[in-house]
């Protein structure tokens, strides 16, 4: 069994909590004795922890560094694309290759239907996200989640039968940015994102994107352009990660945690800038902790943004979504 990831600030909860399951097992092996006193004993100093463990989880959880949060978005047990598709979705069929060179294992997507009965909706949608790894093996085979330009290909072909059977699309956004190598920008890596921009921008369907985890640069931008731009609480976006900010301006990675609060990447900040439209909370201490109360969690929000863009016609969808983004950032003319 894989040993559990703990980020550096979560150490003082995590040896509490493993106090407090040392002293459940005590307990249970002092009940199987019949040992009353020792239990009573037992009982009263784990409800003492455990109100401390809460305590000092809220205080940990409630008080997040920009840089901290951005740990959490990298956290290797965090849910991924076909995590969500499989704990919020039903029916799913994956649809591979760009139709031109391969087929980028770095994004997924396919048609799949979301809600039932007692929601009241059921709808088939095109989902489409960025895939990592869970370890080293399927890790070179998501390439870490970095898609290359028929990753991107592959997306907005997904995009366009979408929009061919007038139904609504959902990106998944959870990358460290689009893959930087020679290779890549010999078959056009920046030419790939910029058709996706500008075709999402005109796409007659509702388009909802979500960022789940990372959301790095041209990267997460290739399939976020949307009516609705979502973010998970603990989830970052920004137009480049705090290391390589550091790098340019500091020469060096050790300036990480100055550069995250310089780039003020995360979901709250984001909405002040109404860069983003909605926060999706997330678990107490992260997606992780807790990845079927996410998802449900998740899937709600879609129902809800789904319900009110199925609506509306869709020359008013792009009309709008065009004003929304190019309302965006603090410009002038001279």
């Amino acid at each position: 069994m894989a040993a559990k990831v703990v980020l550096d600030f979560e150490k003082p909860l995590f040896e509490l909590e493993e106090k407090l399951d040392e002293m459940r097992v005590c307990l249970k092996k002092s009940a199987g004795e019949h040992n009353m006193a020792e239990t009573e004993g037992l009982n009263s100093e784990i409800e003492a922890l455990e109100s401390k463990v809460d305590s000092l989880r809220r205080s940990i959880y409630k008080n997040l560094t920009r840089w901290q949060k951005v740990q959490l978005a990298r956290h290797p047990e965090r849910p991924y694309t076909l995590d969500y598709i499989y704990m919020m979705m039903q029916d799913f069929v994956e649809l591979a290759g760009d139709r031109h060179y391969s087929d980028d294992k770095a994004i997924v997507g396919g048609f799949a239907t979301i809600g039932d009965e007692a929601d009241d909706f059921f709808q088939t949608v095109m989902v489409i996200g960025h895939q990592k790894g869970r370890d080293t093996k399927s890790n070179l085979y998501r390439n870490f989640g970095m898609a290359q330009p028929e990753g991107y290909r592959k997306a907005l072909r997904l995009m366009k039968l979408a929009e061919k059977f007038n139904k609504p699309v959902v990106t998944l956004i959870d990358t460290p940015g689009a893959f930087p190598g020679i290779e890549a920008e010999e078959r056009g890596q920046a030419e790939a994102i910029a058709r996706n921009l500008f075709e999402m921008s005109g796409l007659r369907v509702p388009v909802v994107c979500v960022i789940i985890g990372e959301g790095a640069s041209g990267g997460a931008i290739g399939i976020g352009v949307g009516d609705r731009i979502l973010m998970a609480e603990n989830a970052w976006y920004s137009v480049i990660s705090p290391e390589s900010c550091s790098s340019i301006l500091w020469r060096s990675w050790k300036y990480k945690e100055q550069a995250a609060e310089a780039l003020r990447l995360t979901a709250e900040d984001l909405l002040d800038q109404r860069i983003i439209d909605r926060i999706v909370p997330e678990p107490m201490g992260g997606a992780h902790r807790d990845p079927e109360s996410m998802a449900s969690t998740l899937k709600s929000v879609l129902i809800d943004e789904l319900k009110a863009l199925l609506v509306r016609d869709p020359g008013e969808l792009v009309a709008a979504r065009v004003d929304k983004f190019a309302g965006m950032g603090v410009w002038s003319e001279e």
